[in-house]
């Protein structure tokens, strides 16, 4: 007689899977775990409560239909005080733009702006000018030997790029970077205490400085966004401190979305280069993939590996009832390599239609994703055109993390 799966069995292995997807193997590569996630359905129970969905079609479904709604402040306030959704960085996080559904997002987005070419095209000149100063960085210390890519590249390039758009002394920018580092944990898949008061601790010093930030512009405008902002926000609030408020979390929005999930597309994208001879060769005879190598990349390895929803109303899922309140864990990792939407899903193939989910869909659609693709082209078209072709000295070691993917060294040499 064979074995019959109950739901506290399903839960076991559920739990089970987790855990070993937050090991160093799991983190190297936890495309089969996702697999093995997949192959429960397109939606399947969480043990913790709400749902994971793995199925491209649905969790592209969840973005774009506005059913779905941000686990926003109050959604956290509702779910009690001795909660994750209740620690201070939880309900910081929660106010800033990506967090907001209508009708403040709409506000909030709106007086951010955008990137628009103008723009776009300005930060080329200053992307292409720190890049250049980046790898011959990179490149003298490879006369020496071996060297840490992520280092000296990855991590760099963003924080130069949003800090000078930003107006940030530059003596600010490698403290930024590692308190965007820690504040990360409390948007985490399942964080633990430890690193929740790590993202308290980050959120507190972040709001202090960004705070501080904007009273200086205030006091002395220039021309950067900082000192537009407030001048919108001063036409939308009439309360200055809450008009300075609603800046500081447009800044420190466009900061924590600027540095952690670039960096890593970064890295990721690095890493797919160096990996294989044959890609770098035929980038170099074939510039034009540039751009399709990158939206591979995204693909093949996203930045972020869980987008989290809540049901607006009673609804259906993919056969699944979902209640008002309950929660849908979109495992984007697992979606990118389903079969049903990508032939050949585990091969990385810079020929394949770009489609993917990294920048999310619909009125929640990454803003910074212009900027985070023209750092990434540009670094790859720079890479493949001024220095020889480098070669993978160790596979890299990964955080311990799910929702939010960070490689945390790339070491490379020269071929």
């Amino acid at each position: 007689m064979g074995s019959v799966t109950t739901p506290s069995t399903d839960r076991r292995a559920t739990i089970s899977l987790f855990s070993r997807l937050r090991t160093a193997e799991g983190q190297a590569d936890p495309f089969p775990f996702y697999a093995e996630l997949r192959a429960r359905g397109a939606v399947s129970p969480a043990p913790w409560g709400g749902f994971l969905v793995t199925g491209y079609s649905t969790c592209e479904q969840v973005l774009r239909n506005g059913v779905w709604l941000e686990p926003d402040a109050r959604w956290r306030e509702q779910q009690g005080a001795r909660t994750r959704w209740s620690a201070p960085s939880s309900r910081e996080i929660s106010r800033t733009l990506p967090a907001l559904n209508p009708p403040e997002h709409t506000r909030v987005r709106r007086s951010a702006g955008g990137f628009d070419r103008g723009t776009i095209d300005r930060l080329g000149v200053r992307v292409s000018g720190v890049v250049d100063r980046l790898l011959d960085t990179l490149h003298e210390r490879l006369r020496s030997g071996e060297a840490d890519f992520s280092e000296l590249v990855s991590e760099e390039l963003p924080v130069a790029t949003v800090g000078d758009w930003l107006g940030l002394p530059s003596a600010d920018w490698p403290r930024l970077r590692e308190l965007t580092h820690e504040q990360v944990f409390t948007q985490e898949l399942l964080p633990n205490a430890s690193q929740l008061a790590r993202s308290d601790a980050a959120m507190a010093e972040l709001r202090a400085y960004f705070l501080d930030l904007v009273r200086a512009r205030r006091r002395r405008p220039g021309d950067d966004p900082v000192s537009r902002w407030i001048t919108t926000w001063d036409e939308l609030e009439p309360d200055r401190d809450k008009a300075d408020e609603a800046v500081y979390f447009l800044a420190l929005f466009v900061l924590l979305a600027a540095l952690e999930t670039t960096a890593t597309l970064l890295t990721s994208m690095t890493l797919r280069l160096v990996e294989d001879p044959g890609r770098w060769d035929r980038l170099v005879l074939q510039p034009d993939l540039v751009p399709a190598f990158v939206e591979e990349s995204l693909r093949y390895d996203p930045p972020t590996h869980v987008i989290s929803r809540v049901a607006g109303q009673d609804t259906l899922l993919a056969d699944t009832e979902v209640a008002a309140g309950e929660m849908v864990h979109l495992m984007v990792g697992a979606a990118h390599r389903d079969p049903a939407r990508f032939p050949d899903p585990d091969t990385f193939d810079m020929l394949r239609n770009p489609s993917h989910l990294a920048f999310s869909f619909g009125i929640h659609y990454c803003l910074g994703a212009p900027l985070a693709r023209l750092e990434a082209q540009t670094l790859l078209r720079h890479l493949i055109t001024r220095l020889p072709r480098l070669t993978l000295v160790r596979p890299p070691a990964a955080a311990p993390r799910v929702a939010f993917r960070r490689l945390l060294n790339l070491d490379v040499a020269l071929a």
